[in-house]
């Protein structure tokens, strides 16, 4: 999954949510220690040496369905102090909230959890009657919520798509 998030980034399709700026900060410099040699001829990007530099980070992943989560810092790690437990030692995947967690990232391979989960909302808000207008409201939120998800996955893409992979 690292390889992959990895080949992406070298292809221009950066991770979204809150984790993604430190992800594409560790990839530039992966990248910058693949590309330069001592003296300064390109290196060879083979995956071993791709496995090679990323080995710390790839023992702090922990995948999710709908999220990555890279899980380098328990400090930072919003499930754990949900829990009342910043000093664990994993991540606590069934009180993950991808949204406003630092160390989550989502990716393309995410983004039907996603949609399904937009589209479920959709629906189940359709069977309100009008009478529920706080569950209405509540659940519009999420669907906002999850919304925006999907838009930052889709950003991600279109910026590989255009010139010098930015939007």
């Amino acid at each position: 999954m690292l390889t992959q998030a990895f080949t992406d980034y070298k292809h221009g399709i950066r991770p979204s949510g809150p984790g993604a700026r430190d992800l594409v900060e560790f990839f530039e410099t992966v990248d910058g220690k693949l590309r330069i040699s001592d003296a300064g001829a390109p290196k060879a990007t083979s995956d071993p040496a791709v496995r090679n530099l990323m080995s710390k980070r790839a023992a702090s992943l922990h995948l999710g369905a709908a999220n990555y989560c890279w899980f380098t810092d328990p400090s930072r790690a919003l499930c754990l102090k949900l829990a009342g437990t910043p000093t664990a030692d994993k991540p606590l995947a069934g009180m993950c909230d991808s949204t406003r967690c630092a160390q989550a990232t989502h990716h393309q391979c995410h983004r039907p959890v996603w949609a399904e989960q937009a589209q479920t909302l959709r629906v189940f808000i359709g069977g309100l009657s009008r009478r529920q207008t706080t569950e209405r409201h509540r659940l519009g939120a999420e669907l906002a919520r999850i919304e925006k998800v999907i838009t930052d996955i889709d950003a991600s893409e279109d910026t590989a798509s255009s010139p010098n992979g930015k939007p």
